[in-house]
C-alpha cells in the first residue's frame, strides 16, 4: 500500500519538478493529485515522463481528507490559507514557502543535515522546506562542521533567475532578445536590468541594510545546523536560468586542511566533489541543471584567518533547493513515521 500525494502548485516550476522527482526516485505512491489555483483548473499536466496525464484540480474545492502528504509549492499566500486545512484533515504538509520556516513548532528540514528534527512534525502536521540558497549551503557545511566546528561563515551567492519563478526566466529571455535586436528593454520582475548584468538585491530590504533573502540564510542556517554559527550573506541575482552558485568562506574552531576537507566532502551524503585545480576542473551552474547533488569545487585554505577554508558550491535550485529536498523530506517522513509503501 503506497501513499496518496497531493502536489499543490503543480503547474509552477517547482511543482512540475516535484512531479518529475516523485517518478524519478520511484516514490511509493498509489495516487497523485495535481492541485493549483482556479486559473489552471481543468488543464492537464504530465507526471514525469510517464505519459500519464493528471487533470489539475482547484485548490479551493480540494478535500485533503484521506491524503497522506501534500507537497506545497504555491507561495506563502495560498499556503497560509490552505496548509492548516490540509494539516487539520490529517494530511502532512511539506511546504516550500518561507511562511513556516522560523516557526518554533515546525521543523525546518534538510535530510542530509538534521533528519532527527523531523519528529517534531506531529505538533502541527507541517514541515518546512528551507530557502534554496540555504539548502545547498548547509549540505556542504554539515560534514565540515562535524569535523572541525564552524565559528563563522561569509557567503556570497550568485542566484539564477528561476528563483524568481517563470516570470524571472521570461524576463531574462526577453531582455536578452531585446538587446540583440535593438528593442526597448523592460523590467517587471527585477528592480534593474538582469540580462548581461548582476543585481545585489533579492527580496525586500530590511532596516539594517540587508535583504530578507540574506536574513533567511542567517536564521535558517542557525535553526538547521547550529545556533552558535555566525553568518554574513550577500545575495546576488545573476543572468543564469537555473542553478545557484555560492562562494563560501568558513572559519573553524579546529584546524582543517584543504586535503582533509576534500576527503570529508567526497564521502558526505548529497555532495559531489569536483575539484581538479585545472581548466574545467570545477562545476558551474550550467552543468548542475537536472542533477540532485550539491557540487563542491575550489576547496582551498584561507591564509588570512586561523583555520579558514574557501569553497565553491553549486546546485540546481529547482531540485535540491526546492523540489528534491521536499521529496526527500517525504521519503524520510515515510521511513521514520508514516511507514507505508
Amino acid at each position: 500500500m503506497g501513499y496518496k500525494i497531493a502536489v499543490v502548485g503543480a503547474t509552477g516550476n517547482v511543482g512540475r519538478e516535484m512531479l518529475n522527482i516523485l517518478v524519478e526516485r520511484e516514490f511509493p505512491y498509489d495516487e497523485i493529485a495535481a492541485v493549483a489555483s482556479s486559473r489552471s483548473q481543468g488543464s492537464e499536466i504530465e507526471i514525469g515522463d510517464t505519459g500519464k496525464m493528471l487533470k489539475v484540480q482547484n485548490i479551493e474545492h480540494f478535500d485533503f481528507s484521506g491524503w497522506d502528504i501534500a507537497l506545497f509549492a504555491a507561495g506563502s499566500g495560498p499556503t497560509k490559507e490552505y496548509a492548516p486545512k490540509a494539516a487539520a484533515a490529517g494530511c502532512v504538509v511539506i511546504d516550500n514557502s518561507s511562511l513556516y520556516r522560523m516557526d518554533p513548532d515546525i521543523p525546518l528540514i534538510v535530510p542530509e543535515v538534521n533528519p532527527e528534527a523531523i519528529s517534531g512534525y506531529s505538533k502541527r502536521n507541517i514541515i518546512a522546506n528551507p530557502n534554496c540558497s540555504t539548502a545547498q549551503m548547509v549540505v556542504a557545511l554539515k560534514p565540515l562542521h562535524d569535523a572541525a566546528t564552524i565559528k563563522r561563515v561569509v557567503v556570497s551567492t550568485y542566484q539564477s533567475v528561476s528563483g524568481a519563478g517563470k516570470g524571472g526566466m521570461d524576463e531574462l529571455f526577453e531582455q536578452s532578445r531585446a538587446i540583440f535586436v535593438g528593442d526597448p528593454k523592460e523590467n517587471h520582475v527585477f528592480t534593474k536590468q538582469i540580462a548581461f548584468n548582476v543585481i545585489p538585491h533579492i527580496d525586500v530590504f530590511l532596516d539594517d541594510g540587508s535583504t530578507k533573502e540574506e536574513w533567511k540564510m542567517v536564521v535558517e542556517t542557525k535553526k538547521i545546523l547550529d545556533s552558535k554559527i555566525k553568518l554574513s550573506a550577500t545575495c546576488v541575482r545573476v543572468p543564469v536560468f537555473v542553478g545557484h552558485s555560492e562562494s563560501i568562506n568558513i572559519e573553524f574552531e579546529k584546524e582543517l586542511s584543504a586535503k582533509d576537507a576534500q576527503k570529508i566532502l567526497r564521502d558526505a551524503p548529497g555532495i559531489m566533489l569536483v575539484d581538479k585545480r585545472e581548466d574545467e576542473g570545477y562545476v558551474t551552474p550550467v552543468e548542475c541543471v537536472g542533477d540532485g547533488a550539491t557540487f563542491i569545487s575550489r576547496v582551498r585554505e584561507d591564509p588570512t584567518v586561523e583555520n579558514g577554508l574557501n569553497i565553491w558550491c553549486v546546485s540546481d535550485n529547482l531540485r535540491k533547493g526546492a523540489a528534491l529536498n521536499a521529496v526527500q523530506i517525504a521519503e524520510l517522513l515515510g521511513r521514520k513515521h508514516l511507514k507505508k509503501g
